[in-house]
């Protein structure tokens, strides 16, 4: 009965006597660059001799299908080598590079390493103020003959100096729009949250909350992640919840640092974070984890994506030669990662008197897994034959946001669609033209794009059709005089 009143409506409102014409794009299978979303590619990871350090200035790795983050992790004391005198320079430089090319960048600042001549992640100057720490030799732990130093990570000298480190990263990074996330990285040996391969010392899950609240403190606009190894060493997932709580997201590091079943261990999390905040997941470096054969196709990557719902993952090795090597897994990953808005079918009058209503449906489907997080609104744009704006239609009750995700292929879509399900709560929408001194009678390209409340393109779709500026081509339509 519902049915059969909404035909009678829509005849009412003459919407089934209109000549109208309906298009079912295909999805173009293309990587898309977008919002909260996509690849990231280590530039410094903890030292600064890999992994894309040795490319050309001008090499920003383009070749890289759907990489929109360049990923920064460095050791405290490269950045403050003297207590005040800062080198921010030494990302500031690389990261320019991408950000022109319109990418985000990503840090981690750690104060614990283990590789070659890293003896002070912690900068020295900080150990000869006062802070206790220990000596340690990776893999044997706190030993005499250790070079190694790490903070007491509740040392109250060693959290005043980086009280006021943070600060200075935060006046520089918080908030800033060229910024994706920062870990927080000032706890456990690369920054990792746990103490395995330096002190092996335990700590509580006090001093790690401690830590949480300490980069809450500062960075109040810019995403934080929490390391889901928070939990290691007996302090249990009270932190990770700790940290959302503090509207903190989660990332995994490491995913396929063993094989099997083993590849990761805290997808059960993730609806806890997914949600709401874009999970992030690294890879173990690719070269250790193929060598020892855990790798083998790298397909378990693709299912943690699928298990964490992750939005962004990151090549933790030389990207050029992770993606000769999985170019077809790379390829899967972009079908699935974050999320990916599909026009299942659009339709629109074949002619329309100016001044009157235009009548639109439409229905998509969020082909990801991770729901659109940034949010958007459909929008139709008309186009005269030398590609001028003439008129810009914005359905502001529609959020992509609220697109579901789900399996492949199978999300519900939700659309405003005359014989859809969704009748009843999303009708085809009416848009009024303005009068015809103001869009003149003739042929327009009608093209839909997703963005701002005032028809600002901002997402990216995987549909033909491109006009340069995110907005795609679906036909045409004839405005006529009234």
């Amino acid at each position: 009965m519902r049915f059969v009143l909404a035909l009678m409506l829509l005849a009412g409102c003459g919407y089934a006597q209109e000549q109208r014409i309906t298009v079912r794009p295909k999805d173009t299978g293309v990587a898309l660059i977008n919002p909260g979303m996509g690849w990231a590619l280590h530039h410094f990871d903890n030292d600064l001799t890999r992994y894309t350090v040795d490319l050309e200035p001008t090499d920003t790795v383009d070749d890289f299908p759907g990489a929109s983050v360049v990923y920064m992790r460095l050791a405290w004391s490269y950045l403050e080598p003297e207590e005040g005198r800062f080198n921010w320079s030494i990302v500031d430089a690389p990261a320019q590079r991408w950000i022109a090319k319109g990418w985000q960048v990503a840090f981690r600042f750690s104060c614990a390493e283990s590789g070659r001549d890293q003896f002070f992640a912690t900068p020295e100057w900080v150990r000869k103020a006062g802070a206790k720490g220990h000596f340690f030799v990776p893999g044997k732990g706190v030993v005499p003959e250790g070079k190694m130093w790490e903070p007491d990570y509740d040392d109250p000298v060693f959290l005043e100096k980086l009280d006021r480190f943070l600060a200075a990263a935060a006046a520089r990074y918080d908030g800033n729009p060229e910024v994706a996330f920062i870990d927080i990285g000032s706890f456990g040996v690369w920054g990792e949250g746990h103490t395995h391969s330096s002190s092996r010392l335990p700590y509580p899950a006090a001093t790690v909350r401690r830590h949480i609240d300490l980069h809450a403190k500062h960075f109040k606009r810019t995403l934080l992640a929490a390391n889901d190894d928070f939990s290691n060493q007996g302090r249990g997932l009270e932190v990770l919840h700790y940290a959302r709580q503090r509207g903190m997201t989660l990332r995994d590091d490491s995913i396929l640092v063993s094989g099997g079943r083993s590849a990761y261990h805290h997808a059960y999390m993730a609806p806890v974070f997914w949600p709401e905040l874009p999970v992030v997941l690294e890879c173990e470096h690719y070269g250790g984890s193929r060598d020892r054969g855990h790798w083998q196709d790298g397909s378990l990557y693709l299912q943690a994506v699928e298990d964490y719902h992750a939005s962004y993952a990151t090549v933790h090795w030389y990207p050029r030669e992770f993606l000769k090597a999985n170019r077809a897994l790379v390829d899967r990953i972009n079908l699935r990662l974050g999320y990916r808005l599909q026009l299942l079918e659009a339709s629109w009058p074949e002619a329309v008197a100016a001044g009157s209503e235009m009548t639109i449906g439409y229905l998509w489907r969020n082909g990801g897994v991770a729901p659109c997080l940034p949010g958007g609104h459909p929008a139709i744009t008309l186009k005269d034959e030398r590609g001028g704006v003439v008129g810009v239609f914005v359905d502001e009750e529609f959020d992509v946001r609220a697109l579901p995700a789900g399996p492949p292929e199978k999300a519900e879509p939700v659309g405003r669609l005359a014989k859809s399900v969704n009748q009843a709560t999303r009708p085809l929408i009416a848009f009024r033209l303005p009068p015809p001194h103001l869009l003149k009678p003739g042929t327009y390209g009608l093209h839909i794009s997703v963005g701002t409340r005032t028809g600002t393109p901002r997402i990216a779709l995987p549909l033909e059709g491109d006009d340069g500026h995110r907005r795609y081509r679906l036909g045409s339509v004839r405005i006529e005089g009234r």
